[in-house]
């Protein structure tokens, strides 16, 4: 196949020479080769022909540009943001499993912070509690002595033998639940977030305080909300925040008289969140110093190592919460504020 472009350049060519002066006859021009072949790309997909099978140096016409040339920035840059969210977002996946094992890390080291704390508020309770366990213990020896001259005499009277073997029972009991709160608060166990009611760790810590508000001649009452107040958190630790803050409470008033000695202890709900205030008629807080309470090893008392109120804070900042004080004329007011349960909201 002769191309027509190529023929009618060489006719042209022979034309000029000619009109120039140049003999026809003597013009010689060289044969014409077959032109590559042509094909119309249309009509190749129409037709399903590969274009693997043409001759090898075909010419195809009416090609339509693909994606890639039609769109080629286009996909370059939507390919160039695509890589760099996966880039952005494998580094939020790192720096967030890099936020969990600093978040656990974190919680082991509260944990065995608050234990060592623990230990040291049990210290101080021991001694109260074991004079409040030998109430029981001595009143169990009179009863079981009581009860073996019953059973020895010639009568005994039963009536008189159970309702000593019910006295045994209540004060074997309570001691048993004196040992029991003892317990709770000095194991070690990790952090573990369930639903507790507010209310009723306020009963379990003034129960386990009252011996030592009892021995301190201090007054321990509380007001309760009406409502339930379920939160998430660890009981354990959040008793021990309730049980600082009342120590805390009867340290401030070591120098008060023993009718001003006075702990209320409040719950109530405030919209989603619920509270537990612990206010006493100690001696106060200054002003400047309401910021500095909760910061580690400040401390006003001679034997204090200043850690209590600080673990209490950071406790109940683990549980997504806060911890404030105030303080009025005479006295302070320690706030704990949790977010309710999410049944509850």
């Amino acid at each position: 196949m002769h191309s027509v472009l190529g023929g009618s350049s060489a006719a042209v060519a022979v034309a000029i020479r000619v009109l120039n002066g140049e003999k026809p006859g003597d013009i010689k021009t060289p044969p014409r080769e077959f032109a590559p072949p042509k094909y119309d790309w249309r009509e190749l997909q129409r037709w399903r022909v590969n274009e693997h099978l043409l001759p090898a140096g075909s010419t195809v016409y009416f090609r339509e540009p693909s994606a890639w040339e039609k769109y080629r920035w286009q996909v370059a840059l939507v390919c160039s943001v695509v890589l760099l969210q996966a880039i952005f977002i494998a580094v939020m996946l790192s720096e967030r499993r890099r936020r969990e094992r600093a978040e656990v890390a974190v919680r082991q080291r509260i944990a065995e912070l608050a234990h060592v704390n623990r230990y040291s508020i049990a210290g101080e309770l021991t001694t109260t509690i074991a004079h409040e366990l030998t109430q029981p213990l001595a009143a169990i020896l009179v009863n079981a002595d009581t009860a073996k001259l019953i059973v020895n005499s010639s009568s005994p009277k039963m009536d008189e033998l159970n309702e000593i073997i019910a006295d045994i029972r209540r004060d074997d009991q309570r001691a048993g639940e004196i040992i029991k709160r003892l317990r709770s608060l000095l194991k070690r166990t990790p952090f573990e977030a369930k639903q507790i009611d507010l209310n009723e760790l306020v009963i379990e810590s003034t129960d386990l305080m009252s011996a030592v508000a009892k021995a301190r001649e201090v007054s321990l009452s509380t007001v309760f909300a009406e409502a339930d107040l379920p939160v998430m958190g660890d009981n354990i630790q959040l008793q021990q925040v309730l049980i600082n803050l009342i120590v805390n409470s009867m340290d401030a008033m070591v120098h008060a008289g023993g009718s001003q000695r006075r702990i209320l202890i409040r719950t109530a709900r405030d919209d989603n969140v619920a509270e537990i205030e612990v206010a006493d008629n100690g001696l106060g807080i200054p002003a400047e110093k309401l910021s500095e309470i909760f910061e580690p090893f400040y401390t006003t008392k001679t034997s204090g190592m200043g850690m209590g109120l600080s673990i209490a804070r950071t406790i109940v900042e683990a549980h997504n919460g806060q911890l404030s004080a105030e303080s009025h004329g005479q006295g302070s007011v320690f706030r704990v504020r949790l977010p309710l349960a999410a049944s509850m909201q």
